[in-house]
């Protein structure tokens, strides 16, 4: 008998803001537990315990047991004092973190007692393979041919970019090697098109000579050789810090990496980029790969991946080609809102009516473009994309992940430990012959694959939960547009950055009549002190928050449009030389509810209220601290 998937509830998957939800949890976590304490007593039968009650009598015994206990109250009182309330509906607008869910949390404390190392099948065979299913679902969520493509789950976001620039620097490469170890291969063709070979026509010529190529490999970038010759790396302006680390760890070096600037929607700017790689090309200098970011870190914004691939489409035909990497750690399972129940990216003429059918969304939302539509759409055209579950698959960390788009890719990078697992063998899950780490937690690969049993990664399940964070930051969005707060005398305004492509919404207050950027920016650096843990406190604090500078090292003029909206001169943004933004990771499970939401607005108006009284309170005691020493 089918089983039939239900009209998921989101208010169903996690413990609750106030725990609502302990008694389901604790029924789920207890059976999980029960089964396992029953796996045990029911392998060798035969086998007597070895902890007899006779131990448990002991005056030794029951010391440990209460040390264990006065250390766990300690623990205890640790969290509850120094932790940040991800859990809140409202309460909490900063970092990327939410609640997660509760399936994954079950999972993964059950799977802990497996202790499952996903290093190996042999180490792991129950974990391992939720592995291997995980890694197909990530494929069959970027529209990835199935069956000729693979990924796998890593540490975090950063792991996966390194894998990334891995795949990209050692296939790049192996045309040179190719040449080396069987010159035929690649006749007639020079340098300057070996380096710009596109990846499937490099694969290709792989698959004709399977016994060259352990030998093609050792002559590749992973012997150190032709590293200068490779040619840049591009990012954009609001790329990860991970990105230059990679570029280390991977030995292209920082050289290599070079920004684009990005427009004022803070997506890379396509004519840049297309300026850019033509620069290089007259100097014959090959591009090593492109990156697209899909959730920047700080904008929560979503490149134009469409657009890239049309340029990368257009060069094709001119001799020049290079590697796309997608950036998805935190857009990547907002692909599952456009993946019908089957899997199929939504035509853009039904989609309404799909987000009608699902309850995507509880009112009409203007966030859906054409243009994040397409970018999400082209996906599927890059060679390799990081996604990060425990971002917005809302999984406990750490859950990071990377596919590719052909499984051939791996061959580029393996490495096999006979000790560990043989090469050939015929098992589901040689998972460390082709990543960057070694031993691994099958916890979270069963913590991802329960998630996407519960929800399904498209319209039916993720889909849902994307929806939600999505109208909660909009909301948050309109709450905030241009609201004024009178201080005394003075009347200050909030201005977000620009219109949200995902659910990050940042924003800044700034003094109506106040054309001092410096004095702008002080603003809003008093604001987050305030509104953190560290200086506003925790249980007292009805509003906490995170910031971040746009500085000109690190993103150029891109913030100028924006700083001159605000009536400041361009004279005054080169001289402070930054824009310091507050930053709110929309991720809330709840804050989609115009109920819910309109409950915690009103705590929060007044929250922002005190804490600008505050800010010119003590702007008010500077002043006079200052004049009083004066005096004297």
């Amino acid at each position: 008998m089918k089983y039939e998937m239900p009209d998921v509830d989101l208010k169903a998957l996690f413990l609750g803001t106030k725990g609502e939800n302990t008694a389901l949890f604790k029924e789920l976590l207890l059976k999980m537990v029960d089964e396992h304490v029953g796996w045990r007593q029911n392998y060798m039968p035969q086998d007597l315990p070895v902890i007899t009650p006779k131990d448990k009598s002991k005056k030794t015994y029951q010391e440990t047991a209460d040390h264990m206990r006065h250390v766990f109250d300690l623990l205890s009182s640790k969290l509850r004092a120094n932790s940040l309330p991800w859990h809140s509906a409202g309460r909490f607008w900063g970092h990327m973190n939410s609640e997660t869910l509760m399936p994954s949390i079950i999972a993964y404390t059950a799977a802990m007692l497996w202790n499952g190392n996903n290093v190996a099948y042999e180490s792991s065979p129950g974990t391992s393979q939720m592995e291997e299913e995980v890694g197909h679902e990530f494929a069959q969520l970027m529209s990835y041919e199935k069956g000729r493509s693979w990924g796998h789950i890593c540490a975090d976001g950063s792991i996966a970019n390194i894998e990334g620039l891995w795949y990209a620097r050692n296939i790049k490469s192996l045309p040179l090697a190719i040449k080396e170890v069987a010159p035929y291969c690649v006749a007639g063709k020079s340098e300057w098109e070996l380096l710009n070979m596109p990846t499937k026509e490099i694969l290709d010529i792989l698959d004709q000579i399977p016994d060259k190529m352990d030998e093609i490999k050792a002559h590749s970038a992973r012997s150190g050789k032709n590293l200068h010759k490779l040619g840049k790396w591009l990012i954009p302006q609001t790329k990860h810090y991970s990105w230059p680390k990679a570029a280390d760890i991977i030995g292209v070096g920082l050289d290599c990496v070079e920004q684009i600037d990005v427009d004022d929607n803070y997506r890379m700017d396509i004519n840049k980029l297309e300026a850019k790689i033509r620069e290089l090309a007259a100097q014959e200098i090959p591009v090593l790969g492109v990156v697209g970011v899909v959730g920047t870190t700080e904008e929560g914004q979503v490149d134009r991946i469409d657009q890239i691939v049309e340029l990368r489409e257009k060069l094709s035909n001119e001799g020049i080609y290079f590697y796309i990497h997608v950036d998805a750690a935190y857009g990547g399972y907002a692909r599952s809102i456009f993946l019908d129940e089957n899997n199929e990216f939504i035509p853009w003429e039904e989609i309404e009516d799909v987000y009608a059918k699902y309850n995507i969304f509880s009112e009409p939302c203007e966030w859906l473009t054409k243009e994040i539509y397409d970018s999400f759409k082209a996906m599927n055209q890059a060679e390799s994309i990081t996604i990060d579950p425990h971002k917005m698959g809302y999984i406990p960390y750490a859950a990071g992940g990377i596919v590719i788009k052909d499984i051939r890719m791996r061959d580029a990078i393996s490495y096999f430990a006979t000790y560990v697992f043989e090469k050939g063998a015929n098992i589901p899950a040689l998972l460390g012959a082709y990543m960057l780490e070694g031993s691994k937690a099958g916890a979270t690969a069963a913590a991802v694959w329960t998630a996407h049993r519960v929800l399904p990664l498209n319209v039916t399940g993720y889909g849902k939960l994307i929806g939600a964070s999505i109208e909660g930051a909009y909301r948050f969005y309109h709450f905030l547009y241009n609201k004024e707060f009178k201080v005394g005398e003075k009347t200050v305004r909030i201005h977000p950055l620009t219109r949200p492509d995902f659910n990050m919404v940042d924003y800044v207050f700034n003094e109506v009549g106040n054309t001092n950027l410096e004095k702008m920016n002080k603003l809003n650096h008093s604001f987050f002190e305030q509104a953190s843990y560290v200086k506003g406190g925790l249980y007292s604090n009805e509003f906490i928050t995170s910031h971040t500078d746009f500085a000109i090292p690190d993103y150029g003029n891109s913030p100028l449009p924006f700083v001159k909206g605000l009536g400041f001169s361009e004279r005054e943004w080169y001289y402070a030389g930054k824009i310091t933004v507050l930053r709110a990771c929309a991720l809330s499970p709840y804050a989609h509810d115009k109920n819910v939401f309109e409950d915690y607005a009103h705590a929060i108006e007044k929250a922002i209220q005190a804490k600008l009284e505050a800010i010119y309170s003590e702007m008010e005691a500077e002043v006079e601290e200052k004049v009083a020493a004066l005096v004297m």
